[in-house]
This record gives C-alpha cells, structure tokens and sequence, in this order.
C-alpha cells in the first residue's frame, strides 16, 4: 500500500507541477551523464597505476616502520646489557616492558586496518582522493552502462587510499611512542651516568620521523594521473555536496550544526555560529570569507617561509625535532632522489700531434651524504680540426669516467677522478676493442659551484698526474666547464 501512496502522488506532482518534476528529473539526468562521462574518460589502466602507487606507498611506510623498530629495540637490548652490570632488576624490568611495547606496535603496524583509532595524521591530497573514489563507487553503482569492471576498481581504490590513510595513522602513533620511549630512556639513564648511550638511538628516532615527514609529503603531493581524476571528478555537481558531509575535514568541521551523524561535535563550534558571532561583533557582513580574502592570502605567503623553516629544523610534523647531531640530510630520501646529473665540457688547442678538440662529458652522481657525491660518466672527444680556416669536423675519442667530489669549505669542493681515454681518432665502434690504446688519467683539484637560474654550474681545475707517461703526451692542467641538474 506505501509503494501504491507513493505512485499516486508521484502521479499528482507531475499533473500539478509538470516543469518542476522534468526540471529535476533532467538535473538528475545531468549529474548521471557527467558522472558516465567520467568513467568514460578514465580506464581501467589509469586507476589501476594509482592504485599500484597507494600499494607501493603502504609498503615503503611498513617496511620502513617495521625496519626502525627492530633497530630501536636491537639499540635498546645493547643499552639493557650495559645497564645489567650497573642495576640488574631496572635492566631486565626495562627488558620485558621494550619487549611488551615493540611487539605490540609491529602487530598494529602489520595490520593497521583492523585496530580503529581516531585519525589525526590528516593529509589533504589523500582526504580528496578518498573522498572521490568514495563519491565514485556509491553514484556508478546506481547507473546503467558503466562496467562493473570499472565499479570494482573504484571501490578498490577507495579501500587502498582507506588503509594507507590507516598505515599513516599507525605511524603517527609510532612516532609518538619513541618520542615518549627517548624520554624515559633518558630519564632513566640519566641516573647512572649513562645518557650518552643513547646517541644511536638518538639517530633512529630523528631519522624515522624525518622518512615519515618525506613519505607524507609524496603521498599528499598527487601525479598527473591522480589531478587528472580528481579534475574529473569535480566537475560533477553532486561531488560538491558529497565533498562538504564525507570528507575527513568536514567531520572535524562541519559547515552546519550537525556532523557526520547528525549531532554537533561537542566543545566545537560550527561555521555557521562563528559567521554570526563575527557579524554581531565587527558590524560587517555575516560571511567574514569575502572581509578577510586579502589578510588570507598575505598570511598564506608568511606561513609558507615558517614552514619551510620548520621542515629544515626537522619540523614536518608534531613538535620540532633538534638532532644532537649533524643529521644527513640525503638519509630519507629515496635512491632515485639522491642522484644528480650533470654535462661536463673541456676544450684545448691544436698540438704537434693534435687537432683541436672540445671534450664533451655526460656525467652521473650519487649523493652519498650532504657533503660528499661519487658517480661516474662517459665523454665524446669532438675534433674541430686544425684551425679556424680549416675546421673538420672528426670524432678524436672517447672516455670513460669516475669521480668523487667531497666538500671543502662553502662553495670549494675537491675534486678527484680516475678516466680511461681513447685519444685516436676512429670512425667505426670496432676500432674501440684495442685495450692497448687506452691511457689513464688521474686527477685532482679544486671545484667551484654555483648556481645558474635553477640549474647549478660548476668550473673545475685538475691535475692528470698520469699525464706525464702517456702517449702522445696530453697536457697535465685541465680546466673544464658544467653544469648539473
């Protein structure tokens, strides 16, 4: 009979109010023909590459999590066997309680998902992709022609970003501990003379919220591929609402009186209580956005200098973090980050033996530590001929490349090389295989760098102390010329 009652009136609205009713029936038809054109211009390819990024993602944190607890807990069985020696019963008390507390946080960090706690690692980039991916999977299910393929990843993927936010949660929660576990490590061991013990453990624990600082900043900061759904997504109507009741930032601050369940948040006030109180005592409009836009964006330039300030005092994150040590600021960044590239280029003048040649140099380094880079390279030996009236254009060579650069002061670095160098002219690959062409060069000297624009250029002056046995003989100073990016 209530399915009966709701056809009649339907009926009756549309004999009474014919516009009204097609006016929100062609809405809907609207918002369900945006919504299959997003799914028409995503495949299946495309979110299955964002969802191998939240995999590979979860995995790092884990992994990395899981690694510096069982460094922690090895950095504290040393501590407890020296401490044994001094007071036996505070050793093997300290023993069972590490034990106790590190099992306890592999497990959760193993499992995150299955342990709710409130979330306070809040990132804005996965809170949007979450909430989409949500948005997504609850409005395609309801229209007709979208692949049930493409409804599986969907949801999926609204999981995956789910359990990394819960990953990134567990983490927090670790980082707490061994901030709180640095602390009664260091009140106790202040009793017998025994702080400085603590210097590896020390390292661990800065290190490990310097990672999780990266690994929130690569997860907060989407690729392409991830802006372009988002992108997508947002030209659908309806996401707006459904952005403004689901997402995370919305259950902390709901834009009405009610939360996420339809209560206030107790000992919170509401967007709309704030809008009048500010009204009733500035005597301005009752929306303070459009009075304070330009004290906004004035304040968002000062707050991006304090925060890169804070992230170079390892401030990320929670409270600020100052290493009792020269921390290695390469440490936490991922191998692909810690390499450098570079173009190196040396020219000299015509000889008894040879033309005039430019030495053209690409070069690869691995930034060991903030202060020292090794890598390696191959040149091309470029013949210009004998002179400016006779250029000939002749490949003089080849050479392959090593170095190591380590800091001197400022801007000087020294800089030592070891190459081999093909200095015949050749004109097929095959007349490289002669070993006993090759000479050997070694080098040091001094290097200057500097920047240009955003690359970072340098000038080098080298010693070939090789060069004196060499033949025909090359000239023993080199000066060259680069810049790497």
């Amino acid at each position: 009979m209530k399915n009966l009652y709701r056809v009649l009136f339907c009926i009756c609205m549309v004999c009474q109010y014919p516009s009204s009713v097609s006016c929100q029936v062609g809405a809907m038809d609207s918002i369900q023909q945006k919504t299959l054109k997003y799914f028409d211009r995503v495949n299946v390819k495309k979110l299955e590459s964002i969802q191998n990024r939240y995999d590979g993602m979860q995995k790092k944190v884990t992994a990395y999590s899981l690694k510096s607890l069982k460094r922690l807990q090895k950095q504290e069985t040393k501590i407890r066997k020296k401490l044994s020696g001094k007071d036996s019963l505070a050793a093997k008390q300290l023993g069972n309680y590490a034990n106790e507390k590190y099992a306890k946080w592999m497990g959760e960090i193993k499992n995150p998902s299955k342990i709710i706690k409130p979330v306070t690692s809040y990132l804005p980039g996965l809170d949007s992709m979450q909430t989409a991916f949500s948005f997504l999977n609850k409005s395609g299910s309801n229209i007709p022609g979208i692949s049930s393929d493409k409804i599986s990843q969907v949801k999926a993927l609204a999981e995956k970003a789910g359990n990394l936010q819960s990953q990134l949660q567990a983490s927090t929660d670790i980082q707490k501990f061994i901030k709180e576990r640095k602390q009664q490590l260091q009140d106790l061991l202040g009793k017998y003379s025994m702080a400085n013990e603590l210097k590896s453990f020390n390292k661990e624990v800065y290190y490990y919220q310097q990672q999780l600082d990266e690994y929130k900043s690569l997860i907060n900061d989407p690729g392409k591929l991830e802006q372009k759904v988002l992108g997508y997504v947002r030209e659908i109507p309806a996401f707006k609402d459904f952005m403004s009741k689901n997402s995370f930032l919305s259950k902390l601050f709901p834009s009405g009186g009610s939360g996420a369940n339809g209560q206030a948040l107790p000992g919170l006030q509401t967007r709309t209580a704030v809008q009048q109180q500010f009204a009733q005592q500035s005597g301005g409009p009752s929306d303070p956005q459009q009075m304070l836009q330009q004290q906004v964006q004035e304040a968002q330039g000062e707050l991006s200098k304090l925060k890169v300030k804070l992230n170079q005092l390892g401030g990320g994150s929670g409270e600020i973090q100052v290493p009792d040590f020269k921390p290695n600021n390469q440490k936490t960044k991922s191998f692909w980050k810690r390499l450098e590239y570079g173009l190196n280029i040396q020219s000299q003048g015509t000889s008894n033996f040879l033309p005039a040649t430019s030495d053209i140099a690409l070069l690869a380094g691995y930034k060991i530590n903030d202060k020292n880079t090794v890598g390696m390279g191959a040149g091309y030996k470029l013949g210009w001929g004998k002179n400016i009236s006779n250029i000939n254009l002749t490949s003089q060579g080849i050479s392959l490349r090593s170095y190591l650069d380590m800091k001197l002061k400022g801007s000087i670095w020294i800089s030592g090389g070891y190459e081999y160098n093909y200095q015949n002219e050749f004109e097929k690959i095959d007349e490289l295989k002669n070993i006993s062409a090759w000479q050997k060069s070694g080098l040091i000297g001094l290097s200057k760098k500097y920047k240009i624009g955003k690359k970072n250029g340098n000038l080098q002056l080298l010693w070939d102390f090789l060069s004196y046995s060499q033949v025909p003989k090359t000239t023993a100073l080199k000066f060259r010329l680069g810049y790497s990016f």
